[in-house]
Protein backbone atom coordinates (compact mmCIF):
# COMPACT_ATOMS: atom_id res chain seq x y z
CA UNK A 1 0.00 0.00 0.00
CA UNK A 2 1.76 3.20 -1.16
CA UNK A 3 -0.25 5.63 0.96
CA UNK A 4 -0.51 4.18 4.46
CA UNK A 5 -0.57 6.95 7.07
CA UNK A 6 1.59 4.90 9.48
CA UNK A 7 5.06 6.49 9.64
CA UNK A 8 7.48 4.36 7.60
CA UNK A 9 11.07 5.60 7.02
CA UNK A 10 11.19 3.45 3.87
CA UNK A 11 8.69 5.79 2.21
CA UNK A 12 10.22 9.03 3.46
CA UNK A 13 10.34 11.62 0.71
CA UNK A 14 12.94 14.24 1.48
CA UNK A 15 11.50 17.46 0.12
CA UNK A 16 13.75 20.54 0.41
CA UNK A 17 12.14 21.44 3.76
CA UNK A 18 12.59 17.88 5.07
CA UNK A 19 16.22 17.80 3.90
CA UNK A 20 16.87 21.07 5.72
CA UNK A 21 15.21 19.76 8.87
CA UNK A 22 17.28 16.56 8.80
CA UNK A 23 20.49 18.55 8.34
CA UNK A 24 19.55 20.82 11.28
CA UNK A 25 19.01 17.77 13.49
CA UNK A 26 22.33 16.22 12.45
CA UNK A 27 24.21 19.48 12.89
CA UNK A 28 22.73 20.14 16.32
CA UNK A 29 23.62 16.69 17.63
CA UNK A 30 27.07 16.42 16.03
CA UNK A 31 28.07 19.86 17.26
CA UNK A 32 26.59 19.16 20.72
CA UNK A 33 24.34 22.23 20.71
CA UNK A 34 22.31 20.97 23.69
CA UNK A 35 18.74 21.96 22.79
CA UNK A 36 17.21 21.46 19.33
CA UNK A 37 13.59 22.27 18.42
CA UNK A 38 11.72 20.95 15.37
CA UNK A 39 8.20 22.27 14.73
CA UNK A 40 5.64 21.26 12.12
CA UNK A 41 1.93 20.96 11.49
CA UNK A 42 0.02 17.75 12.23
CA UNK A 43 0.79 15.19 9.52
CA UNK A 44 3.77 17.03 8.04
CA UNK A 45 6.16 14.09 8.60
CA UNK A 46 7.90 14.91 11.89
CA UNK A 47 7.71 11.37 13.28
CA UNK A 48 8.87 9.75 10.02
CA UNK A 49 11.71 12.26 9.80
CA UNK A 50 12.62 11.49 13.42
CA UNK A 51 12.87 7.77 12.66
CA UNK A 52 15.05 8.49 9.64
CA UNK A 53 17.27 10.69 11.82
CA UNK A 54 17.59 7.93 14.44
CA UNK A 55 18.42 5.35 11.76
CA UNK A 56 21.30 7.54 10.55
CA UNK A 57 22.89 7.93 13.99
CA UNK A 58 25.89 5.63 14.41
CA UNK A 59 24.87 3.00 17.02
CA UNK A 60 28.53 2.53 17.89
CA UNK A 61 28.65 6.13 19.10
CA UNK A 62 25.14 7.20 20.10
CA UNK A 63 22.71 6.03 22.78
CA UNK A 64 19.19 7.32 22.21
CA UNK A 65 15.96 7.70 24.17
CA UNK A 66 12.71 8.40 22.32
CA UNK A 67 9.71 9.60 24.35
CA UNK A 68 6.43 9.39 22.41
CA UNK A 69 4.00 10.06 25.27
CA UNK A 70 5.02 13.28 27.04
CA UNK A 71 1.86 13.58 29.18
CA UNK A 72 3.75 12.50 32.30
CA UNK A 73 5.03 13.91 35.58
CA UNK A 74 8.65 14.88 36.21
CA UNK A 75 9.34 11.56 37.96
CA UNK A 76 7.67 9.53 35.21
CA UNK A 77 9.68 11.39 32.57
CA UNK A 78 12.97 10.64 34.31
CA UNK A 79 12.03 6.96 34.61
CA UNK A 80 10.97 6.82 30.96
CA UNK A 81 14.29 8.28 29.81
CA UNK A 82 16.36 5.89 31.93
CA UNK A 83 14.26 2.92 30.82
CA UNK A 84 14.66 3.85 27.15
CA UNK A 85 18.41 4.08 27.72
CA UNK A 86 18.32 0.47 28.88
CA UNK A 87 18.53 0.97 32.65
CA UNK A 88 16.52 -1.60 34.61
CA UNK A 89 17.04 -0.72 38.28
CA UNK A 90 15.55 2.71 38.81
CA UNK A 91 15.63 4.98 41.84
CA UNK A 92 12.31 5.93 43.37
CA UNK A 93 12.44 9.61 44.30
CA UNK A 94 12.87 12.46 41.86
CA UNK A 95 16.09 13.60 43.53
CA UNK A 96 17.57 10.09 43.37
CA UNK A 97 16.48 9.70 39.75
CA UNK A 98 18.32 12.89 38.77
CA UNK A 99 21.42 11.62 40.59
CA UNK A 100 21.10 8.28 38.79
CA UNK A 101 20.67 10.08 35.48
CA UNK A 102 23.84 12.09 36.07
CA UNK A 103 25.76 8.95 37.00
CA UNK A 104 24.52 6.97 33.99
CA UNK A 105 25.30 9.79 31.55
CA UNK A 106 28.79 10.33 32.98
CA UNK A 107 29.58 6.61 32.74
CA UNK A 108 28.51 6.54 29.10
CA UNK A 109 30.37 9.72 28.19
CA UNK A 110 33.52 8.22 29.71
CA UNK A 111 33.03 5.20 27.43
CA UNK A 112 32.95 7.51 24.42
CA UNK A 113 29.17 7.48 23.96
CA UNK A 114 26.96 10.46 23.09
CA UNK A 115 23.40 10.50 24.42
CA UNK A 116 20.44 11.93 22.50
CA UNK A 117 16.99 12.42 24.01
CA UNK A 118 14.10 12.99 21.57
CA UNK A 119 10.67 14.01 22.84
CA UNK A 120 7.81 13.88 20.31
CA UNK A 121 4.57 15.85 20.72
CA UNK A 122 6.50 18.18 23.04
CA UNK A 123 3.69 20.76 22.98
CA UNK A 124 1.89 18.47 25.45
CA UNK A 125 4.63 18.69 28.08
CA UNK A 126 3.68 20.29 31.38
CA UNK A 127 5.66 23.39 32.33
CA UNK A 128 7.06 21.52 35.35
CA UNK A 129 8.33 18.71 33.11
CA UNK A 130 9.89 21.19 30.68
CA UNK A 131 11.67 22.80 33.62
CA UNK A 132 12.95 19.36 34.69
CA UNK A 133 14.23 18.79 31.15
CA UNK A 134 16.00 22.16 31.28
CA UNK A 135 17.67 21.11 34.51
CA UNK A 136 18.83 17.90 32.82
CA UNK A 137 20.47 20.07 30.16
CA UNK A 138 22.60 21.56 32.94
CA UNK A 139 24.34 18.21 33.43
CA UNK A 140 27.79 18.62 31.91
CA UNK A 141 31.49 18.02 32.19
CA UNK A 142 34.14 20.72 31.76
CA UNK A 143 34.10 20.03 28.02
CA UNK A 144 30.56 19.10 26.96
CA UNK A 145 26.89 18.65 27.75
CA UNK A 146 25.99 15.15 28.88
CA UNK A 147 22.69 15.13 27.00
CA UNK A 148 21.56 16.40 23.60
CA UNK A 149 17.81 17.16 23.70
CA UNK A 150 15.48 17.33 20.68
CA UNK A 151 11.97 18.71 21.20
CA UNK A 152 9.56 17.92 18.35
CA UNK A 153 6.05 19.34 18.29
CA UNK A 154 3.17 21.10 16.61
CA UNK A 155 3.06 24.90 16.16
CA UNK A 156 1.54 25.19 19.65
CA UNK A 157 5.01 24.37 20.97
CA UNK A 158 6.11 27.88 19.93
CA UNK A 159 3.43 29.35 22.21
CA UNK A 160 4.51 27.10 25.09
CA UNK A 161 8.17 28.06 24.72
CA UNK A 162 7.24 31.76 24.52
CA UNK A 163 5.97 31.69 28.12
CA UNK A 164 7.84 34.08 30.38
CA UNK A 165 8.48 31.37 32.98
CA UNK A 166 10.29 29.29 30.34
CA UNK A 167 12.67 32.01 29.16
CA UNK A 168 15.67 30.17 30.63
CA UNK A 169 14.81 27.13 28.51
CA UNK A 170 14.14 29.30 25.45
CA UNK A 171 17.59 30.90 25.74
CA UNK A 172 19.22 27.46 25.53
CA UNK A 173 17.67 26.57 22.17
CA UNK A 174 20.54 26.99 19.71
CA UNK A 175 19.05 25.05 16.77
CA UNK A 176 15.45 25.68 15.65
CA UNK A 177 13.67 24.59 12.46
CA UNK A 178 10.08 24.70 11.27
CA UNK A 179 8.81 22.29 8.61
CA UNK A 180 6.73 23.83 5.81
CA UNK A 181 3.98 22.21 3.69
CA UNK A 182 4.94 20.63 0.37
CA UNK A 183 4.75 22.75 -2.78
CA UNK A 184 2.73 21.51 -5.77
CA UNK A 185 5.93 20.24 -7.39
CA UNK A 186 6.90 18.48 -4.15
CA UNK A 187 3.46 16.84 -3.92
CA UNK A 188 3.82 15.46 -7.47
CA UNK A 189 7.28 14.06 -6.70
CA UNK A 190 6.05 12.75 -3.33
CA UNK A 191 3.24 10.77 -5.00
CA UNK A 192 5.54 9.41 -7.71
CA UNK A 193 8.13 8.48 -5.06
CA UNK A 194 5.67 6.45 -2.98
CA UNK A 195 4.06 4.79 -6.00
CA UNK A 196 7.47 3.73 -7.33
CA UNK A 197 8.59 2.32 -3.96
CA UNK A 198 5.33 0.36 -3.75
CA UNK A 199 6.11 -1.24 -7.14
CA UNK A 200 3.64 0.55 -9.40
CA UNK A 201 5.80 0.29 -12.56
CA UNK A 202 4.07 3.42 -13.86
CA UNK A 203 0.48 2.30 -13.28
CA UNK A 204 -1.98 3.50 -12.22
CA UNK A 205 -1.30 7.12 -13.15
CA UNK A 206 -2.65 10.40 -11.79
CA UNK A 207 -3.82 13.04 -14.29
CA UNK A 208 -2.44 16.57 -14.15
CA UNK A 209 -5.75 17.88 -12.80
CA UNK A 210 -5.91 15.12 -10.20
CA UNK A 211 -2.47 16.07 -8.91
CA UNK A 212 -3.41 19.74 -8.71
CA UNK A 213 -6.59 18.88 -6.81
CA UNK A 214 -4.62 16.71 -4.36
CA UNK A 215 -2.18 19.54 -3.65
CA UNK A 216 -4.95 22.08 -3.18
CA UNK A 217 -7.12 19.77 -1.07
CA UNK A 218 -4.26 18.57 1.15
CA UNK A 219 -2.64 21.96 1.72
CA UNK A 220 0.69 20.20 1.08
CA UNK A 221 0.44 18.15 4.30
CA UNK A 222 1.85 14.66 3.58
CA UNK A 223 -0.66 12.80 5.76
CA UNK A 224 -3.55 14.50 3.94
CA UNK A 225 -1.90 13.69 0.61
CA UNK A 226 -1.81 10.03 1.68
CA UNK A 227 -5.48 10.08 2.69
CA UNK A 228 -6.61 11.65 -0.59
CA UNK A 229 -4.42 9.43 -2.77
CA UNK A 230 -5.58 6.28 -1.00
CA UNK A 231 -9.27 7.15 -1.43
CA UNK A 232 -8.77 8.38 -5.01
CA UNK A 233 -7.03 5.10 -5.94
CA UNK A 234 -9.98 3.19 -4.48
CA UNK A 235 -12.37 5.30 -6.54
CA UNK A 236 -10.42 4.52 -9.72
CA UNK A 237 -10.34 0.83 -8.78
CA UNK A 238 -14.12 0.77 -8.38
CA UNK A 239 -14.39 2.23 -11.89
CA UNK A 240 -11.97 -0.46 -13.10
CA UNK A 241 -9.74 2.32 -14.40
CA UNK A 242 -5.93 2.59 -14.34
CA UNK A 243 -5.98 6.39 -14.33
CA UNK A 244 -6.86 8.51 -11.30
CA UNK A 245 -8.79 11.58 -12.47
CA UNK A 246 -9.86 14.90 -11.00
CA UNK A 247 -13.28 13.38 -10.25
CA UNK A 248 -11.73 10.55 -8.25
CA UNK A 249 -9.98 13.17 -6.11
CA UNK A 250 -13.26 15.09 -5.76
CA UNK A 251 -14.89 11.94 -4.35
CA UNK A 252 -11.92 11.46 -2.03
CA UNK A 253 -12.26 15.04 -0.77
CA UNK A 254 -15.95 14.49 -0.04
CA UNK A 255 -15.13 11.34 1.93
CA UNK A 256 -12.48 13.18 3.95
CA UNK A 257 -14.89 16.09 4.59
CA UNK A 258 -17.47 13.62 5.92
CA UNK A 259 -14.92 12.10 8.31
CA UNK A 260 -13.83 15.54 9.56
CA UNK A 261 -17.38 16.83 10.04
Amino acid sequence: MPFNITPDPKFLYLSPTHQDALQHLKFGVQEKKGFIVLIGEVGCGKTTLCRRFLSELDPARFDTALILNPRVSETQMLKAILTDLGETKLARSQVDLVAQMNRVLLERIERGRDIVLIIDEAQNLKVEVLEQIRLLSNLETDKQKLLQIVLMGQPELKEVLARDDLRQLRQRILVHYELHPLSQSDVIHYIQHRMTLAGSNGWPTFTKWALRAIHRGSGGIPRMVNNLCDKALLSAYVREADEVTYWDVRRALKDVDKLIS
